[in-house]
């Protein structure tokens, strides 16, 4: 049981950084209004925003995506550690 919760976080993480840099790739070449893109925001932009408004941009670069797909891989290695330890 543990195991698969495991797995059901792990990919769920995974699931999540690829939307995150699908993000990133399509606000280079797709429509703010393309239903694809406003429904990937929808999904990014409101764990993104509380990043904005801490770490600044550093130039014409915006760092936040990447901090956000540090912040998602550290927090599913930490439930991944913890669902193992509870379920020993």
């Amino acid at each position: 049981m543990g195991y698969i919760l495991s797995l059901i976080v792990y990919y769920a993480g995974q699931v999540l950084i690829y939307i995150i840099i699908a993000h990133v790739v399509l606000s280079y070449f797709m429509s703010p209004s393309h239903p694809i893109r406003v429904a990937i925001d929808r999904i990014v932009l409101p764990l993104l925003n509380p990043i904005r408004r801490v770490v600044p941009l550093i130039g014409m670069i915006d760092i936040s995506p990447m901090i956000l797909i540090i912040l998602v891989q550290l927090i599913a290695w930490l439930l991944n550690g913890l669902i193992i330890t509870l379920l020993r």
